[in-house]
């Protein structure tokens, strides 16, 4: 049975540090693997998670820059190199990954792009559903062994966005190779599809108690933006100065990724969209009607599983549960 996409009342909301969210949870023998930790609401997750206790192993494309961003967390973590949009590189950072640890707990899919111009990984697919879903979705499957290994009580984070409603999967043209190619519905299809991700491996797992669930971390002024243009950047700024929209802080954006992976309050649930530390409202309105809730083509079963079928060929990984 799945999870109702119905929120729970949690106490927490919109602003809420991540430190917070982890108070009084003791992480203590938990292995917590992040993409893209040193940057942005990265960084914020990975303080909040080492400081509950949690031994920290962090992927990232430019692993030089983590010394910088982390400080004094740095020689606490293992930082290991990944580009999500080369599957030799994904699969060199699993290999390492296994030396590294002997489970993973707790996986987050926090790194992406946004919005970039349109751009081709050498098999011709587009970047933003290479990198966000499909490099995910390899490295996942890589280190399902490791994730299995943890057993009942492991949790997969898929970050996810708002950016959901701007359109769905179109698995007959993902790559814009038919249809002409639009920045921010190429976000948006990356952005459900990792939605979708969270939906297809709960329904896989859940019979081993491991749980997967998927994050809207709010609009967070980090690199993730360093493509926006000018007019970009005004109508965010237009629409925080109607109300309609309202910018957090890293430290708030970390928080629902913090909650999703650690919340007692999710314990025997998964498979759902998750936003300001609570489980998201199911919304069919436009996507312009409202800033909040997820939309039903971001949690379809039917969907998800062809999602599935589709980056298992994509790839050439079979992902086994």
């Amino acid at each position: 049975m799945m999870t109702p996409q119905v929120p729970l009342g949690s106490g927490l909301g919109h602003d809420t540090p991540a430190a917070d969210v982890v108070a009084g949870i003791d992480l203590t023998g938990k292995t917590v693997l992040i993409t893209g930790g040193y940057s942005g609401i990265g960084t914020e997750t990975v303080r909040a998670l080492h400081g509950a206790g949690a031994t920290i192993l962090i992927a990232g494309r430019r692993p030089e820059q983590a010394r910088e961003s982390l400080g004094d967390l740095f020689d606490t973590v293992t930082v290991l190199e990944l580009d999500l949009i080369d599957p030799a590189s994904i699969d060199a950072c699993a290999e390492a990954l296994g030396q590294a640890t002997t489970k993973i707990d707790i996986f987050i899919g926090n790194a992406a792009i946004m919005a970039c111009p349109l751009a081709r990984d050498a098999r011709g697919y587009e970047s933003q559903f290479a990198t966000n879903h499909l490099g995910h979705f390899q490295l996942a499957a890589r280190l399902w062994p490791l994730i299995a290994a943890a057993g009942a009580g492991a949790r997969v984070v898929s970050l996810s966005s708002l950016g959901h409603k701007r359109s769905g999967f179109h698995p007959d043209d993902p790559h814009y190779i038919e249809r002409p190619y639009e920045k921010w519905e190429a976000y948006g299809q990356a952005k459900t599809a990792n939605s979708l991700f969270a939906v297809a491996l709960d329904a896989r797992a859940k019979a081993q108690g491991i749980r997967a669930f998927a994050v809207h971390p709010g609009g967070i002024l980090t690199n993730l933006g360093r493509y926006l243009t000018e007019e970009d950047r005004a109508g965010f700024q237009t629409m925080a100065a109607s109300g309609s929209f309202r910018f957090k802080t890293p430290e708030a954006g970390a928080a629902t990724t913090v909650w999703a992976a650690t919340s007692p309050q999710l314990e025997g649930k998964g498979g759902i969209y998750c936003e300001d530390c609570d489980i998201a409202a199911l919304t069919d309105q436009d996507r312009n009607a409202s800033m909040t809730g997820v939309m039903a083509h971001a949690i379809d079963l039917a969907m998800a599983e062809a999602l599935w079928d589709v980056s298992e060929d994509m790839t050439g990984v079979k992902f086994t549960v």
